[in-house]
């Protein structure tokens, strides 16, 4: 009987742990995590990317912050909590003015959800004027 009782406490501890697991938010980008740009003309100015995020986990995503490695690059966020299920977008605008070449920039992602931050790329090549 004690291992009967035993076994079916031990089931119940692992469900509860499996059932508080799925309870996390958990972020994923619908699409790939690295955008290419191509060539971007100097003389057209700014150009914005959007990533579509979604929230896979069983609570409200919430992003805290996103830092861009450098100035050149300005992310704006949905800044309301993304429900289970439900999706949101990071928008990601870079600033060509000045900086021929290749480019490689990366997007660092906040938030509450199960891995913590999330990177996110952008790349291309600046045409000058």
């Amino acid at each position: 009987m004690k291992r009967i009782l035993y076994v079916f406490a031990l089931i119940l501890l692992t469900a509860g742990v499996m059932s508080a697991q799925n309870k996390e938010a958990v972020i994923t980008v619908v699409g790939d995590a690295v955008y290419d740009f191509g060539d971007i003309q100097e003389a057209k100015g700014p150009a914005t990317h959007a990533f579509k995020i979604k929230n896979d986990g069983g609570t409200p995503l919430v992003i805290t912050k996103v830092v861009a490695s450098c100035g050149c690059t300005t992310p704006d966020w949905t800044k309301e909590p993304i429900a289970p299920g439900g999706s949101g977008e990071i928008k990601v605008t870079y600033d060509p003015t000045g900086r021929p070449d290749a480019f490689t920039k990366t997007i660092s992602v906040y938030s509450n959800g199960k891995t913590g931050s999330y990177i996110l790329t952008i790349k291309g090549k600046v045409i000058p004027k």
